[in-house]
């Protein structure tokens, strides 16, 4: 494999400057090697997979970018298992762990999944991206979120004695929350190696009931209908493609996928806001309370967590005056002409005018409802 000597030509944005030094690393042992060197060295490094979740500066990288592009993808068998859920002993005969290597398409992951009959992730179909990232990012879609099958992860760090090391770290570990986990907020430091994800054996090849809307309108089905795995994965690409979220000729796929995540705000808060604005619950409803009668009896505990919602981005974006194509005058970056969520590269952006168009976007958005848009991508040498 031929190593990039720019970011645009490893990202899905197609921005970013020179790298002083780039390290292709395709197995385990590359992989160390290069991660051992970078810490000896104390060099500023970025760790990068399938670039579809970067937007970097054009400036030059005064750095080393090493490139996870290990491959392997094996079934680990119930005494390999390290991460067993309590209590499953024996295993559970229809569960399949699947370990997959950093570097690992996950599309072809999913691609396999389906046709192996495993269901789990077939939702996310046509994520751009690679495996190791998957946990990092917490991806999910259509319904369905990495987070529900993950079962853990290797990550190379150094132990106590300051050695390298790869150890095993369960996903209950990892803090997984929307679209973040603890390696994310760098509360976990080190390179991912390897994913292993507990999908489960489909006895008729059906997926797991369908729980997103938009997926169950385009199927033709009620929500919570169970469906032939393979019309899940087509409907979902077909899905993703009309919005120019699947990488293509389509100049709407040059981009980071959704650049904002929807942000989560009390209901309180949200109570405000237009009344026809999207929202969903992120909270089960509080369980009934029993209160006793007898006045020598401490009452319980009547804390609640203070409800959330989930809001819209594309929503709120679209209603603050910013329309599908929209571009600031004399950018090359502009809003995705198919959804309102994607920032695009028209040809010839720079990581500057990105950050632009999503600091315009964010102001609107905040003028507007008093909402602040959080980026999703990881943003090198750039801010907002």
């Amino acid at each position: 494999m031929t190593a990039p000597r720019r970011l645009a030509d490893a990202t899905t944005m197609r921005v970013g400057g020179d790298v002083d030094h780039w390290i292709e690393a395709t197995t385990r042992d590359e992989v160390v090697a290069a991660y051992a060197d970078i810490l000896d060295r104390d060099d500023e490094h970025l760790l990068l997979g399938g670039g579809s979740n970067t937007v970097a500066s054009d400036e030059p990288y005064r750095g080393t970018v090493l490139r996870i592009a290990t491959r392997g993808i094996r079934t680990l068998p119930a005494a390999e298992r390290p991460h067993r859920p309590a209590g499953e002993d024996p295993p559970v005969d229809d569960a399949v762990v699947l370990r997959v290597e950093a570097g690992e398409s996950w599309d072809a992951l999913v691609a396999l999944a389906v046709e192996e009959g495993l269901t789990g992730i077939e939702a996310l179909s046509g994520v751009p991206g690679w495996v190791g990232a998957a946990p990092i990012q917490n991806i999910g879609a259509y319904g369905q979120e990495v987070s529900s099958t993950l079962q853990g992860l290797e990550l190379l760090a150094p132990g106590d004695d300051g050695e390298l090391e790869a150890r095993s770290v369960p996903a209950s570990e990892l803090m997984l929350g929307y679209r973040d986990s603890a390696i994310k907020r760098g509360v976990l430091t080190g390179v991912v190696l390897s994913v292993d994800f507990r999908l489960r054996r489909s006895s008729d090849g059906r997926s797991q009931p369908v729980a997103y809307q938009q997926l169950a309108t385009a199927l033709g089905v009620e929500l919570g209908t169970r469906v032939p795995l393979e019309d899940v994965r087509a409907s979902v690409l077909a899905l993703r493609a009309s919005k120019g979220m699947v990488l293509s000729d389509d100049p709407d796929s040059v981009s980071a996928g959704s650049f904002f995540t929807n942000p989560v705000v009390s209901a309180r808060f949200a109570a405000g806001l237009p009344k026809d604005v999207p929202s969903w619950s992120t909270a089960p409803e509080p369980r009934a309370t029993v209160l006793p009668l007898d006045a020598d009896t401490a009452l319980p505990s009547l804390d609640r967590p203070v409800p959330r919602v989930k809001l819209s981005a594309a929503w709120l974006i679209e209603h603050a005056g910013i329309g599908r194509g929209f571009s600031l005058p004399g950018s090359r970056a502009a809003i995705s002409s198919k959804h309102t969520l994607a920032l695009t590269n028209r040809g010839g952006a720079t990581g500057e005018e990105i950050a632009e168009l999503a600091r315009f976007v964010q102001a609107r958005v905040e003028n507007q409802f008093g909402v602040h848009l959080v980026p999703e991508p990881v943003l090198v040498g750039l801010s907002l």
